[in-house]
């Protein structure tokens, strides 16, 4: 079926309104490519739009009931990149990474570790974040700027834990494992220093 070719994106249905839409209607629990979980949900009073919102660690893509399961892949999959490409472009301040930091030390140390300034740097292209533990500073890279939050979040508490617990034996990994998206954040890092290593294929003459 024909589908709205300009579909609705996070922000423009609140996840409560949209949850009033679909109600009754059961979800499929999806994993795609995205970083989260992705649930579909159906509804037959949606004829042609196509929206999609994160919640929590999940991500809710809304769909007409009678879309086709190829369809259904191909707009997931829509809807996934253009939710990343909206969070790309939300770009934090140092004032924000502050109260960021402020709000995850709250609430995976119960606020012992306490930053007194956070902010983007451009001279560190050889690791994400440092933090001085005497000052109560954490620097994190510019290169982070644009990667999912979940990403940033995961070393903003790398960097509150350092302020616990200064090296990285046994006791810091503990703190860390606090943090639920550990793993996830290290492998998407991980894939970023080795996608920078692979060798740049020349391009084609009039490329």
């Amino acid at each position: 079926m024909s589908v709205d070719p300009s579909p609705r994106v996070a922000g423009e249905s609140s996840p409560r309104s949209a949850g009033s839409e679909e109600r009754g209607v059961t979800g499929r629990p999806q994993r795609g490519a995205a970083t989260s979980a992705v649930e579909v949900r159906r509804s037959a009073r949606r004829n042609r739009t196509v929206s999609a919102y994160r919640e929590g660690d999940r991500t809710i893509v809304l769909i007409p009931a009678r879309m086709s399961e190829a369809e259904e892949r191909r707009w997931v999959t829509v809807m996934l990149d253009k939710l990343a490409a909206q969070e790309s472009r939300r770009i934090l301040d140092d004032g924000d990474l502050t109260d960021r930091a402020r709000r995850l030390s709250a609430q995976y140390f119960d606020g012992r570790a306490r930053p007194a300034s956070v902010r983007w740097v451009t001279n560190q292209n050889t690791r994400w974040g440092s933090c001085t533990p005497a000052e109560g500073s954490i620097r994190l890279s510019h290169r982070l700027q644009g990667m999912p939050e979940y990403v940033v979040d995961y070393v903003l508490v790398h960097e509150l834990a350092h302020l616990l617990v200064p090296g990285h034996g046994p006791r810091f990994w503990e703190l860390l494992d606090a943090y639920p998206r550990t793993e996830r954040a290290r492998g998407y890092l991980e894939g970023v220093v080795a996608a920078e290593r692979l060798p740049h294929l020349p391009t084609a003459p009039g490329e």
